[in-house]
């Protein structure tokens, strides 16, 4: 039964191990982690250490081998994939570094059918909104491949916020985009999850970007090197 929890987020010992040619693969090998609500956190570390594991552990796209996983008041643990998609639906925005857009679809309908999925009737009037809210009320009609990259991402990050999620999970997602771009998505992401009390974890190689965060989670090997509270800038 889903209960609900202080923490927005919390990790108990959390183990993955994936199969491979050469052997067992430990990928997380002990993570343990809190995060409150309405906190922004800054995930950093070596490519390779884990971090978008844990992302997909917490977006519940990835089971753990061992470990305690609550999110938003659910616990994780034993949920059916059913279960899983629901728990995504209703709680975790999710932002990649691709935008993941539907390429036959407008960016209105983009944002939209995600909310057509979890059975809400004024899904399209959200959907428009929610691309107001991020500067792109005049490109409602417009496909991806007419939007610019810093578009797309604005478009991924109004779909990632439509459904009003208590947490939202951000890899990377400048990656792709110019600096003078990446700096008004980010701008965007922050307004966005101050407005709305939205708890962020955020995946980045940038300290500057990281430094924006009200702490640092620095991940190495697997595990938590250092989890220390630092000042936004």
């Amino acid at each position: 039964m889903l209960a609900p929890s202080d923490s927005a987020i919390s990790l108990e010992g959390v183990h993955l191990t994936l199969e491979s040619a050469a052997g067992p693969v430990n990928i997380l090998r002990g993570i343990d982690l809190k995060v409150g609500s309405g906190e922004t956190v800054g995930i950093v570390g070596p490519s390779g250490s884990g971090k978008t594991t844990m992302l997909m552990v917490l977006a519940g796209l990835e089971r753990p081998s061992s470990g305690r996983v609550r999110v938003a008041g659910h616990d994780l643990t034993g949920l059916s994939e059913d279960d899983l998609a629901r728990f995504r639906r209703d709680n975790v925005g999710i932002v990649f570094q691709s935008f993941h857009l539907v390429a036959t679809m407008t960016a209105l309908e983009n944002v939209a059918v995600p909310l057509e999925l979890a059975g809400r009737k004024d899904a399209f009037a959200l959907a428009e909104t929610a691309l107001e809210a991020v500067g792109l009320g005049h490109r409602l009609t417009h496909y991806p491949g007419q939007l610019s990259g810093g578009e797309q991402q604005r478009v991924a990050i109004a779909r990632a916020f439509a459904p009003d999620p208590r947490v939202l999970l951000a890899d990377e997602p400048t990656g792709n985009l110019d600096g003078e771009t990446g700096r008004h998505v980010i701008d965007l992401l922050f307004d966005q999850c101050e407005r709305e009390g939205t708890t962020l974890l955020l995946i980045t190689h940038d300290p500057a970007l990281a430094g924006r965060c009200s702490r640092q989670v620095r991940m190495a090997d697997g595990t938590i090197e250092l989890a220390a509270a630092e000042s936004a800038a």
